[in-house]
């Protein structure tokens, strides 16, 4: 596989059809929805990228990304370092009939532009973003919180209330 600068929109049906594999990088600073998700993050994410047409002539681009990120832990507000592994597999489509079409459950499908073009840099920046944890947070042993950090005193027993029924109780003793 030769090192190539990454082109940031592919047709990949051409693509495919000369059985185009990208090994490169892809910069941080042309993904700024990236940049914002994280508190900090590495400047190069590392792509492999793989295009091809598979049994049943449908186009298909595959492979990887990877990169690293600082996150706030939700449990100490410091920030965490986490690597950042995706494995991809789409097939480009176009137009309206999308959830018509029957793709392989390993696909997923990407919609093309007019010119039958993928904006790379954004499916790729998409893909990032899903990645990340919904929250992050340290492991337990790691934390500098701990459990007796995490307990903002006790709550009073509350006081029992009277049952709002017990004068219709009353009512129906006095009647007997």
């Amino acid at each position: 596989m030769q090192k190539v600068k990454l082109p940031k929109v592919i047709d990949p049906v051409k693509s495919a059809n000369k059985r185009s594999e990208y090994s490169g990088v892809m910069s941080a600073s042309d993904m700024p929805r990236w940049s914002e998700a994280v508190a900090g993050c590495n400047d190069v994410i590392h792509v492999e990228a793989k295009f091809e047409k598979d049994a049943q002539s449908l186009t298909l681009f595959h492979g990887t990304l990877d990169t690293s990120a600082q996150l706030i832990c939700q449990r100490c507000n410091s920030l965490l370092e986490q690597t950042v592994h995706v494995d991809f597999c789409f097939t480009p489509v176009q137009g309206p009939d999308i959830d018509e079409l029957e793709l392989p459950e390993a696909y997923e499908p990407v919609e093309v532009d007019e010119h039958g073009e993928v904006n790379l840099l954004q499916l790729f920046e998409d893909e990032l973003i899903i990645s990340l944890p919904i929250v992050p947070l340290h492991a337990e042993d790691a934390c500098t919180v701990t459990e007796d950090d995490m307990t903002f005193g006790k709550l009073k027993p509350e006081q029992e209330r009277q049952n709002p029924f017990a004068v219709l109780q009353e009512l129906k003793r006095d009647q007997e």
